[in-house]
């Protein structure tokens, strides 16, 4: 990760007395940097939402004259002050996704700290996922074979050595290669013995896996040969707090058979992301289904898949709680009428947070998934914008 993305997030945090007092005082996380990606973002391609029901949504005219940026799910480093960011299937569901164009986009935050920044994220160039090979197997929306959010539900990607792209899909589950540009390699990867509602290849079966329950998360180790994809939801069979992490063989593109049980809260129903910290540590994403004034459960633990309970689960450490950041600079202010959430504790509210990147050693940037037009976890007359946010915790660099 280039260093200097953090440049005036550190000399804002040397200089910040204030925050050096908070720190002090707490172990809980600091808001160093943030930036807003207005709701009504939309970059080129043909109308969207034609099926998501209307005319207006939480004040959005529907249908869009084109494709809204939205929904990220996941998110890669760039280079420079650079993120690519990965939208999930559109609107929640393959029935009303089909006009949902699959991409990742380009953006660069210029984040807010306590030294100033504007605040704001500007979007680039996108990549745009497809088939034109015809590797898949099965019939798709699009004649040109644009892959759209009724096709797949992508949650989760990682780039490995060679520049290529794996894609972690609910609807199959599957998992999906790519090259660098988006354009399909191979068929999609089934997951051995379990199927979701949606997998085109059930053939009247009984699915054992709930819907948008397939790999939300994703890590990869360091040396790029390995997958770590991980269940948001439980199988059938399974403890309903326990959610599977299994270990796939980038090189010889099969499952290894290794798997590990992790444990969610009380009270939590999912996983939001799943990233690497070293050869041994990841970051899990916690959350409620709850949004706004009711939210309570927006966590990021962190494990080590060699520290395992004796119950067999893996052993689990808060590294910051999302409903509970300090903002002693002032950085989430001013709001608009109605926001909650912000000032001296600041407050990650939304119903799906599923982004998030070490930048390092004390540093993590967190973004929501926004759901647009429909969450409204800020404000509750308002559809959820983009935030993204730069967060420092002391527990993330203590290794176990």
């Amino acid at each position: 990760m280039d260093k200097r993305v953090l440049a005036g997030i550190a000399a804002a945090a040397v200089a910040a007395t204030a925050f050096g007092s908070a720190r002090a005082a707490s172990e809980q996380g600091v808001l160093e940097g943030r930036a807003i990606l207005p709701a009504e973002t939309f970059a080129p391609g043909p109308p969207s939402g034609a099926f998501i029901g209307g005319p207006v949504i939480n004040g959005v005219p529907v249908p869009f004259a084109s494709q809204p940026v939205q929904g990220f799910s996941a998110v890669l480093p760039a280079g420079g002050h650079r993120f690519w960011v990965m939208e999930d299937n559109g609107y929640g569901a393959k029935a009303n996704s089909s006009d949902f164009l699959l991409r990742m986009y380009l953006v660069t935050p210029q984040f807010k700290t306590a030294h100033g920044g504007s605040g704001s994220v500007s979007v680039g160039d996108f990549i745009q996922l497809r088939d034109p090979d015809q590797k898949i197997p099965f019939a798709l929306t699009r004649p040109d074979r644009l892959l759209t959010g009724s096709d797949f539900d992508i949650e989760s990607v990682r780039k490995v050595k060679d520049g290529t792209l794996w894609f972690g899909d609910e609807f199959g589950p599957f998992l999906l290669h790519t090259d660098a540009t988006g354009k399909v390699l191979g068929a999609p990867i089934p997951l051995p013995g379990v199927q979701a509602p949606e997998n085109p290849f059930l053939h009247g079966a009984q699915p054992n896996l709930p819907s948008s329950g397939g790999f939300e998360g994703m890590s990869v180790s360091q040396n790029g040969k390995t997958l770590y994809p991980m269940l948001e939801k439980a199988v059938t069979g399974d403890d309903p707090q326990l959610r599977r992490i299994l270990e796939f063989g980038v090189r010889h593109e099969s499952y290894t058979g290794m798997r590990w049980w992790y444990r969610l809260d009380a009270g939590s129903v999912s996983i939001g992301d799943f990233t690497q910290v070293d050869a041994h540590r990841f970051l899990v994403i916690e959350r409620d289904n709850e949004q706004g004034a009711t939210a309570a459960i927006k966590r990021i633990h962190e494990i080590d898949l060699r520290r395992v309970n004796p119950d067999g689960t893996l052993v689990k450490t808060l590294v910051v709680d999302l409903m509970n950041i300090a903002d002693p600079a002032g950085i989430s202010l001013p709001g608009r009428p109605g926001d909650i959430g912000l000032g001296s504790t600041f407050a990650f509210p939304y119903v799906t947070i599923e982004d998030v990147l070490p930048l390092d050693d004390e540093h993590l940037l967190v973004i929501n998934d926004n759901n647009f037009p429909f969450s409204t976890g800020r404000n509750p007359a308002l559809p959820d914008y983009e935030d993204f946010v730069v967060v420092r915790t002391p527990a993330l660099g203590a290794e176990g």
